[in-house]
């Protein structure tokens, strides 16, 4: 299960593009398009910082009115209110925020092993920041998820995987009965689904592969846009 999956659908499939070297498409199209995306989730056309965390960054004013007061109640309000607003629907379970940006959006929630319906719920850490969504989007859709599954050690992604499925459980009730979340990261046993809920346990102080090439990479274009400003005097 992907981070749009327990949704009812979101921004990315988190399933990896076809066609092209992954290196090369990362090298050539993600490090020049990631700027575009960010930038057009701020409604102007300057860039905004994906990766340290932009104090200028802000919660969409649109709040969804279908906010579950359970989840209210796990919550404080305003807060269950800017999460929904930054995803576009409520999240349909419990959850807490574990990163914030400087000025208070939150980043990243951490998800309760179930639904309020029961559903196990297999990501547990959720990228909720749109500007972060959609860079990371980018970044997929340009063959990223098959470039970090080839550029991370096999057995250090495998024991993430391990470590992340170990935190979520420890969540499960002794008690618990009927199915259960299964997989490590973004719900898969193996290799790279779904490079949003690997930056986000990243982001949350995670030990992920992934989630650090993600931020490399996205470090990298950040650095590419500063020289081109420079270049151009801005």
């Amino acid at each position: 299960m992907g981070q749009g999956d327990a949704l009812g659908g979101g921004e990315s499939s988190c399933q990896p593009s076809e066609g092209g070297d992954p290196a090369r498409e990362v090298a050539e199209n993600v490090l020049q398009g990631v700027s575009e995306d960010v930038a057009s989730t701020t409604g102007s056309g300057s860039r905004t910082d994906n990766t340290s965390g932009d104090p200028d960054l802000e919660v969409p004013a649109n709040v969804p009115e279908d906010v579950p007061e359970n989840v209210a109640e796990s919550v404080p309000q305003d807060v269950a209110e800017a999460v929904a607003a930054a995803l576009g629907r409520a999240p349909q379970g419990r959850y807490q925020v574990v990163v914030s940006h400087p000025g208070g959006a939150p980043r990243v929630i951490r998800n309760s092993p179930f639904l309020d319906d029961g559903t196990p719920m297999p990501t547990l850490y959720w990228l909720v920041c749109p500007t972060d969504r959609r860079a990371v989007s980018r970044l997929e859709s340009a063959g990223g998820v098959k470039a970090a599954e080839a550029a991370v050690d096999a057995v250090e992604l495998a024991a993430a995987h391990a470590a992340y499925a170990s935190e979520r459980d420890a969540d499960i009730p002794i008690d618990q009965e009927g199915p259960r979340p299964s997989g490590g990261v973004g719900g898969t046993r193996r290799g790279v689904k779904c490079l949003h809920a690997h930056y986000a346990w990243y982001l949350a102080g995670g030990g992920d592969p992934v989630g650090a090439w993600v931020a490399a990479r996205l470090s990298l274009q950040e650095e590419n846009d500063d020289q081109n400003d420079a270049r151009l005097g801005t």
